[in-house]
């Protein structure tokens, strides 16, 4: 490849991706794999439109690869990039080397390679990689407890994005099944849980009847769509 070499500037912007490593081929990666290691270990930092990720502590990875695209590059070269970022991300980036291991980063990477900034619609099979929890049903406390759902794949969302509880004394419940870090807090009180990583945690407190906004307090999270709205009658 005549090309080994990425600028400075696209190297360090192209993947910070929270989690990936390793080495092997584009031909015998598993994308299906690829994306849901990508949605559970890298889209809480990343933007990438085909994973319907919407991180944006770390780098657009859309934008990341635009130019690279504009400029020719194969999925195999980009492939490249992911892969040594992932595995050497240099000093001073948040992403720790080798967080995905094995053929689960080489999977990654080739799925990266095949989605970043190519516009449409992924095929079915990719599609259904990943399905989003969210529910359309509120959680409603019982006897004062009232438990929220985190989204298990790894996005940044709440299976429930509205809630119900009664005035008085309430148990906030935080279930989040994921890899990824979480807590809720419930905006002008104090009310809120401690973060937890696959893990439930809670926390107590009083609420007055009104409309409050629950939200994840970690950077991004919110930003990316972690956020819902509790009526307390």
């Amino acid at each position: 490849m005549a090309r080994t070499a990425v600028p400075a500037a696209l190297a360090a912007a192209a993947i910070a991706v929270a989690g990936c490593s390793n080495e092997g081929s584009q031909q015998t990666a598993n994308v299906v794999n690829g994306k849901q290691q990508f949605v559970a270990k890298c889209g809480s930092c990343h933007t990438l439109a085909r994973a319907g990720t919407k991180g944006i502590v770390g780098p657009n990875l859309d934008d990341a690869f635009a130019v690279s695209r504009s400029e020719g590059w194969g999925d195999d070269a980009i492939r490249g990039v992911v892969l040594g970022q992932i595995q050497h991300p240099g000093k001073g980036f948040a992403m720790p080397a080798n967080l995905v291991k094995g053929d689960d980063a080489d999977d990654v990477a080739a799925y990266v390679a095949a989605s970043a900034a190519v516009p449409g619609k992924e095929g079915p099979i990719l599609a259904a990689a990943v399905k989003s929890a969210s529910s359309s049903k509120p959680a409603v406390a019982k006897a004062g407890v009232l438990t929220i759902q985190t989204d298990p794949t790894g996005q940044l969302a709440y299976v429930e994005t509205t809630a119900q509880a009664a005035a008085g004394p309430i148990k906030l419940v935080m279930v989040n099944k994921s890899s990824v870090a979480h807590d809720i807090n419930i905006e002008g009180t104090s009310v809120k849980t401690p973060i937890a990583t696959n893990a439930t945690s809670s926390g107590s407190g009083t609420l007055k009847a009104g409309t409050y906004t629950y939200f994840c307090s970690l950077p991004g999270h919110r930003a990316a769509g972690m956020v819902g709205k509790l009526t307390v009658k």
